[in-house]
């Protein structure tokens, strides 16, 4: 092999493991901390604004106030009757009414009792490794995320966050890529999961099939 074939195979050879070796050890020296608040999904009635609503809505002749009516949601529906409740000074202070503070209240101390938690246990190799808390948290609005706690990783390139059955990532479903190696962070669940199923929380690698560290849900 002469000397320009050697420089030439030289330079095809450190195009490929430069780039190559930047992309999987590069992740390993940086650190992203990212931290998010509980979505907010329940929203208080503005008693002012309920009373205008009432006076707006009997102000109207018969036939505006029964086509009205069938066009409102739920909600406004109780907002229209907690002004008339103000106004008439006959509402009922214990009552709970869908979207008031009282209801998210309840809501909030149901919503406790349904709440899986997990911790996280890293990879056991000496090298990958997770902690933290995994919670799943039914919203008010009948969606359901997975939020990790004082959440720290080692980072990599192209780690995701599984729902799977197992360890080894042989049936998951994909909650998509790790927002940062720390912090609080939100990931919403798919309409439908079975988490007695998929019950076990992964941070993986997906281009390299490595398991970071897993978490076990348990209501």
């Amino acid at each position: 092999m002469n000397k320009k074939t050697l420089i030439v195979i030289t330079f095809v050879i450190a195009a490929v493991v430069i780039p190559f070796g930047v992309y999987t050890i590069s992740p390993l020296f940086t650190s992203h901390t990212l931290n998010e608040p509980l979505p907010a999904t329940v929203a208080s009635v503005n008693k002012s604004a309920a009373s205008q609503d009432y006076q707006q809505f009997v102000s109207m002749n018969d036939q505006d106030r029964f086509n009205a009516a069938k066009q409102m949601s739920q909600r406004e529906k109780n907002i229209v009757m907690i002004g008339a409740g103000q106004i008439n000074n006959t509402i009922n202070e214990n009552a709970i009414v869908p979207g008031s503070i009282k209801q998210q209240q309840q809501n909030n101390a149901t919503t406790a009792s349904r709440i899986i938690t997990g911790s996280f246990i890293g990879a056991g190799d000496g090298f990958h490794n997770a902690e933290g808390l995994v919670k799943v948290i039914p919203l008010g609005d009948k969606a359901t995320i997975l939020r990790l706690e004082n959440f720290k990783s080692t980072n990599g390139p192209n780690v995701h966050l599984y729902l799977a059955t197992d360890k080894a990532a042989s049936n998951f479903i994909d909650l998509g890529k790790l927002k940062a190696n720390n912090g609080n962070q939100n990931y919403y669940i798919p309409n439908g999961t079975d988490l007695a199923k998929y019950n076990m929380v992964l941070v993986w690698c997906k281009d390299f099939s490595v398991l970071f560290g897993s978490a076990q849900l348990a209501s």
